[in-house]
């Protein structure tokens, strides 16, 4: 069914309500039907010419990019903590992350997209180059608008893509400021566009024959939604979806560094992270020292108003988030499970309200909890006790989701052992809740398909072309 308002219809508003104080803080008109044909129409005019500008002249103009982005770094920070609620003590991470993504993609696009060639053969000259698919919609969550954005934005366009450009909602300013970096520093016109749309539109976006990929971050049923929309189209599409991601920690880990990291894997961005720790595996050698020095790190986190320099936590995104996780909280509690942190300790839950949440985590926890099984995208976990590397194994596998596992121990050997058989994209040891760039960022079963990041990332941008040349002479 078409989108096309009825002549005379009001236009449709999209409003962003801070989770800091839950004010008005963005209004924008969403785009009509007609707005993004001629949003679509742009980028494929400038097709053509980008995929024709030389490899170095794409580089240098998309580095003039990241360069004008980086110059704003302030305001960014303060912009993104008032869209999505992370303290303003964390924000300007994100800009410097997404800085860092950027300058390695760039780095690594000539050797990524250089030809291949498989070797002499008489009389042949036979190698593959890479093609860029066209026009790529770039479709980025609130949670961290930024760092999923430039994960395919910038490859793509250093590929010899287009770009048009959606942000949720709740961040649409993040979009807007990366175009206007790209326009700061010279990319043609239509080369790189944002769009602000309703999910009809947005879908109806997905199934137009002029788009050619699709880079969809966001909830399962998001992900269901687009590859919905995009059937029957041959078209690829990266999905990153959502995670429930494991730590297990072994009886020689070292618990001095293991615990502070572990806790912060789950209450950073309050928990709001696909590849947030959502549960913990401890082995039963160290489990009641383990679970004795979590709680006393989790009460060094300090919950407030994220404008606030010194508050560590800041609220959920919105009210219907946090009571999400409350809810979970409160029915793995009816099941059984036993709360380990007194709410009273994070005053600002109370005096503020939702979507401030007190982050809690639980013991006597089962898989048949939601808090165990779903993802819960806020600062809770269930911690359990394990008898062995075999169990934590199994444990860890026994989800839908597959997107990154956390290892904590002083055996690498082992570590890796372990990892070999997780079905997950990531094996962390001592480490969690982080991307390198020059590594694939990959997920497996309902964490999503496709690929960001590293020289493969490349690959999903692109299509090979063969070149096989015969010499008559």
């Amino acid at each position: 069914m078409s989108t096309i308002p009825a002549p005379g219809a009001p236009a449709e508003v999209q409003i962003t309500r801070s989770p800091v104080d839950g004010s008005v803080y963005v209004e924008r008109t969403l785009a009509t039907p007609a707005e993004l044909s001629a949003t679509l129409a742009r980028a494929t005019a400038a097709k053509r010419a980008w995929r024709m500008t030389p490899l170095a002249e794409r580089i240098a103009l998309v580095s003039r990019m990241v360069d004008a982005f980086a110059a704003r770094k302030d305001e960014l920070a303060i912009e993104l903590t008032w869209q999505m609620g992370r303290p303003i003590k964390w924000s300007p991470y994100e800009i410097n992350g997404f800085v860092d993504r950027a300058r390695t993609m760039i780095n690594l696009a000539p050797s990524a997209l250089a030809p291949i060639d498989p070797g002499p053969k008489e009389k042949f000259h036979r190698y593959i180059t890479r093609e860029p698919l066209g026009l790529v919609l770039v479709l980025s969550p609130w949670n961290y608008p930024y760092l999923t954005a430039v994960n395919a934005v910038v490859p793509a366009l250093v590929a010899g893509n287009v770009v048009v450009l959606k942000h949720s909602d709740q961040t649409p300013l993040c979009a807007e400021r990366i175009v206007e970096a790209g326009q700061a520093a010279g990319l043609p016109e239509g080369v790189l566009q944002f769009i602000h749309m309703s999910h009809p539109l947005t879908a109806e976006a997905v199934a137009d024959s002029r788009v050619d990929y699709v880079a969809f971050t966001g909830s399962v049923e998001g992900g269901r939604a687009v590859h919905k929309a995009a059937a029957g189209r041959f078209i690829a599409m990266g999905l990153e979806l959502g995670g429930k991601d494991p730590a297990y920690v072994r009886p020689d880990a070292d618990l001095a560094f293991t615990v502070p990291n572990v806790i912060e894997g789950n209450f950073f961005n309050s928990g709001q992270s696909c590849c947030a720790v959502e549960r913990i595996y401890v082995h039963a050698d160290v489990y009641d020292r383990f679970v004795e020095m979590a709680v006393a790190e989790a009460y060094g986190w300090t919950l407030g108003r994220p404008t606030d320099p010194s508050v560590t936590m800041g609220p959920l995104v919105r009210p219907r988030a946090a009571q999400l996780v409350a809810d979970r909280v409160a029915a793995a509690i009816a099941a059984g499970a036993t709360p380990l942190l007194d709410a009273a300790r994070f005053p600002a839950a109370g005096e503020l309200g939702l979507p401030y949440l007190a982050p809690q985590l639980l013991v006597n926890v089962d898989h048949d909890m939601a808090l165990m099984s779903e993802e819960t995208f806020g600062p809770a976990c269930g911690i359990i006790k394990v008898a062995s590397d075999a169990e934590a194994i199994a444990r860890m596998n026994d989800s839908q989701f597959g997107l990154t596992a956390s290892v904590w121990s002083a055996d690498e050997a082992a570590a890796v052992a372990i990892g070999d058989q997780l079905d997950t994209g990531t094996v962390f040891l001592n480490r969690c809740d982080y991307l390198d760039p020059s590594l694939a960022w990959v997920g497996v079963k309902n964490s999503g398909r496709g690929c960001t990041l590293s020289s493969v990332g490349y690959e999903q941008l692109t299509r090979p072309k063969s070149f096989h040349l015969r010499h008559t002479l």
